[in-house]
């Protein structure tokens, strides 16, 4: 199944528009822990987790940009919500 398809079928399940959204807030209605740095990643870590990802490359629909990575990372970290 290819990821957009998996995240249309998410998005209909959870009843919700974005899938990402979603899924975050189920997680923290659970009561989840929601942010990296409440998992022990210090914030150094944002630029060794980005340096990570972009020298061993994933799949991604997007090229892989080191600056959107980033902010990327540390919007995790710091457990915010993901952006529509």
């Amino acid at each position: 199944m290819a990821a957009p398809e998996a995240m249309a079928r998410i998005a209909r399940a959870l009843d919700v528009t974005d899938a990402a959204q979603g899924l975050f807030d189920l997680a923290a209605g659970l009561g989840a822990t929601m942010a990296l740095r409440d998992l022990g990643m210090p914030e150094a870590g944002i630029d060794r987790a980005t340096d990570l990802a972009l020298t061993n490359p994933y799949w991604n629909p997007q090229p892989l940009e080191r600056n959107a990575l980033r902010d990327l990372i540390t919007a995790v970290w710091a457990g915010q919500r993901p952006a529509a």
